[in-house]
């Protein structure tokens, strides 16, 4: 039976080829060796503190149109001059609105590590992400296989970024953790139904070998939350629609670093 993240999946592979046959990998070589090396991101999460990774997010496949974002690059910049360690961008247009433009435009606005969030199927997708400033780069383990996964992660870091791999169960964070991963997300929603399931944080940490950063990704619906997954280990957190919802993200930023810097375990 198909899925949400198989028909996703082949949305992203359908525009993938599209860009693919307009760029070719040369050109995204070309471009990569006239732009500044990419921002050591993982140094950056290992920070005393809580880190938060803010996301510039339009809509999602479970709740639709979040915000409208004309100018995502002044909302990057509210994100860090309010403390935000890194900034997400959403790249996938279909489900989530996204595109390359916006990580443009917010790799020109700010100057600390940037993630593009996308479902990176193919090496290609690394180049390009690389080629338009991207510090971090995403890899689901649900999406990819162990050959994939260990390639891609393998690839991330020839490139200079940082892989930050997403997982949702027991069987996924070993594997994360088999591929070489040193910095994994545990995603809270999960990618069947879109339920938010809080627990799942505190049961997959422990299979986290120590030394690995961890995100929590998902669900976080402001300081309390913040707070609860520092409490349980978490060095960072991963947090959009409540920013992008909100009517005063600077405030959100701080209060989510503030409430998480006295309760990381």
């Amino acid at each position: 039976m198909t899925t949400v993240l198989d028909a996703i999946v082949a949305g992203v592979r359908e525009d993938l080829a599209v860009r693919a046959e307009r760029v070719s990998l040369d050109d995204l070589e070309r471009a990569i060796s006239q732009i500044p090396g990419a921002i050591d991101a993982e140094e950056r999460l290992r920070a005393d503190g809580l880190s938060l990774i803010a996301e510039v997010k339009r809509a999602s496949p479970s709740k639709g149109a979040l915000a409208d974002i004309p100018d995502p690059a002044s909302l990057a910049r509210t994100y860090a001059d309010a403390g935000a360690t890194a900034i997400s961008v959403l790249t996938e247009q279909r489900r989530f609105g996204g595109s390359l433009d916006d990580l443009d435009a917010v790799r020109a606005a700010v100057s600390i590590p940037v993630l593009r969030k996308d479902f990176m199927v193919t090496d290609y997708q690394l180049w390009e992400a690389r080629a338009h400033g991207a510090d971090i780069i995403l890899l689901i383990v649900a999406s990819l296989t162990d050959d994939e996964l260990v390639r891609m992660h393998t690839l991330a870091q020839d490139l200079g970024m940082t892989a930050l791999v997403e997982v949702h169960d027991e069987g996924e964070t070993q594997r994360a953790v088999d591929a070489g991963a040193r910095v994994i997300g545990v995603n809270a929603r999960n990618l069947k139904t879109f339920e938010i399931h809080p627990d799942t944080f505190s049961r997959l940490v422990p299979l986290i070998p120590p030394g690995i950063v961890t995100v929590a990704e998902s669900g976080i619906r402001g300081a309390e939350d913040a707070a609860m997954y520092a409490a349980q280990g978490a060095q960072a957190v991963l947090v959009g629609e409540t920013l992008v919802r909100g009517t005063d993200p600077a405030t959100t930023v701080r209060d989510i670093i503030a409430a998480g810097a006295g309760s990381r375990a």
